[in-house]
Parts: C-alpha cells; sequence; structure tokens
C-alpha cells in the first residue's frame, strides 16, 4: 500500500471545523505541521485558539480520526503545541480572514 501523502493527510483534516468559529482546522492555520514517517506512521503537530478551548479534547479526537481514515496511515501521533501561540493575521487562510473580518 503506497504512503499517504501530507497533502491527502491536510485534505482529510480539511472539514474537521471549530464548533466555535465554525471554520476548518485547516484554513484557522491551527494545524502547524504534518509528517508521514516511511512506516505510514503520520505525525500531526497542532494548535487550539487557546488554551482554554473547551473543544479541545473533541478536536484532538476529530483531528486523530480523519488523519486514520486516510489509506496507509497506520499511526496517528497528535502533538499539541502552544509555541509559536496561533495568530489569524498570520496563519490563518484568506477565506479565513473573511469570515472572520481579518483585513
Amino acid at each position: 500500500m503506497p504512503l499517504p501523502t501530507n497533502e491527502e493527510i491536510l485534505t482529510a483534516l480539511k472539514p474537521v471545523l471549530d464548533p466555535e468559529i465554525g471554520l476548518g482546522l485547516v484554513d484557522l492555520g491551527l494545524i502547524y505541521d504534518v509528517m508521514v514517517e516511511p512506516d505510514g506512521k503520520v505525525k500531526i503537530k497542532m494548535t487550539l485558539t487557546t488554551p482554554a478551548c473547551p473543544y479541545g479534547e473533541t478536536l484532538l479526537h476529530l483531528t486523530h480520526e480523519a488523519a486514520a481514515s486516510v489509506d496507509g496511515v497506520t499511526e496517528v501521533e497528535i502533538t499539541l503545541v502552544w509555541d509559536p501561540p496561533w495568530n489569524p493575521r498570520e496563519m490563518a487562510s484568506e477565506l479565513a480572514k473573511d469570515v472572520l473580518g481579518i483585513w
């Protein structure tokens, strides 16, 4: 079975929404890094909008499930990080900035 690509993982993560904002984690810029190892293990480095995010555990679970659903993924490891702090002006997509009213 071929290894998944970073792009395939990011595509699988696009529908994972932050329920408070109504936008996907990828568009919000909350996914900092995706790495696929030669054995199919996927390592994801991500953050949340705030450390007190009430949906944090849910978002981690949904992210894990979405990545694990990609063909060729053998394991998913998610590391939650706070550095660098999330900054929507620099990290969010143009779509997310439009929806959030950031110009």
